[in-house]
Formats: structure tokens, sequence, C-alpha cells
């Protein structure tokens, strides 16, 4: 299969993670149009979907839930699972280990950083933290692969510098600072305030045209 566009592949994210839980109340099979509504999309933009990773559905009874929930994994996740570090141990940082690991069996957070020596050899959500300056090491060891910065802005760029240099394939910027890297590295960019910030305008924009 060729590579997926992004967008694609975070609905097929949104798709299995909506599965899963409907499946874990019993249900077996689903019709593109309930989960066009639980995921405010359109029904064609969910066929679509389907049918560009190979899987077809009936007309009596819809898409097997659970053979989706197996196709998006295979499609998604690597055979092996990939190693995640969390590069940040703030508040946030915290957050993002006590949210999401145990999420995804084939994704594993296997290691912390901090520069803070008050928060290093401590656990947290079963993850140790390590020291910022065993930052290369503990990556190889571990066999890492993901990196997830929540640090500082002004210390993204840096940060992002020395995973690079330690072979990290992909990264999560959770900081406001817009990161470069090369191009055989995959960066995801998130920043809150721009995601607020869109929020409001369209709140803004909802009353203006409700008066």
């Amino acid at each position: 299969m060729k590579p997926l566009p992004d967008k694609t592949i975070e609905r097929l994210s949104m798709y299995r993670r909506n599965l899963i839980q409907l499946y874990s109340q019993g249900k077996q099979y689903i019709f593109s149009h309930e989960m066009a509504n639980a995921l405010h999309l359109t029904p064609v933009q969910v066929r679509r979907d389907i049918m560009l990773i190979g899987h077809t559905g009936t007309l009596r009874k819809g898409y097997d839930i659970k053979e989706l929930i197996d196709l998006i994994g295979v499609i998604i996740d690597s055979e092996n699972g990939k190693n995640v570090a969390v590069i940040g141990i703030g508040n946030l940082g915290k957050a993002v280990i006590s949210y999401f690991n145990g999420k995804r069996s084939k994704l594993r957070i296997k290691a912390a950083f901090d520069a803070d020596t008050e928060k290093t050899g401590k656990l947290y959500a079963g993850v140790k933290t390590w020291h910022i300056s065993q930052l290369e090491e503990v990556i190889k060891a571990e066999g890492i692969s993901i990196g997830i910065i929540v640090v500082p802005g002004e210390k993204a760029e840096a940060i992002a510098d020395r995973l690079v240099n330690a072979g990290i394939a992909g990264i999560l910027n959770f900081t406001p600072r817009s990161l470069n890297v090369p191009s055989h590295v995959y960066l995801e960019e998130y920043d809150m305030i721009t995601s607020i910030e869109k929020v409001a305008y369209h709140s803004k924009m909802s009353g203006v045209v409700s008066e």
C-alpha cells in the first residue's frame, strides 16, 4: 500500500478509538453514517477512507467492527511496536505520560527526561525519568524511535537536534517554537494556544452570525 495522507491517518486513528469503545460495549457491526455522526464527518468521507485501506462492509450489517479495528492496526502500527520518550517532565509532560501510557500496545513510553535532578530517577505512571544528559545513551539502549518534546520553547530546537542525532525517526513537538528537522524525520507540531485561538475565532463568528 502507498503511504497514506496525514489527514487519512488522523481519521483512521479516530475511527479506531471510536470503534474500540463501541466494541467494548458489545457492538459488532456499524454503518458508515453511524461512524460519520459520531466523529462529525460525512458518510462519503468514511466510506472513501475505508475503501482506501481495502475493507468493505455489507448493505445489511455494515462494517465488521473487530475486522476494521484489526485492519487499521495493521496499517498504523508497526509489527514490533515503537518505543517513545518524553522530554520535559513539567505538568504537561506528566499529563502526556499518564494519559497515553498503556492506551496502545504497539506504542510504549519507555523513558522520560528532564534537567531537574529532583525529578530524575523517579517513576511517573510507571515510566522512569532520566537526566537530560543521558538522552542519547538511553535512547539507543532502549531502542526509542519517537520523541515527544514538552520543554520551554527556547530549549526545543536544541532538544530536537539531539534527538535527531540520536537516531530518532519521529518527533511530536508540544512547544510553541517551530522546529526544522531533516526530511527523514517526521515532525508533528501541536500548539495549544493556536488551537484555542481557532476555537475562540469560530465561537466569535458564530455569535456574529446569530445576531
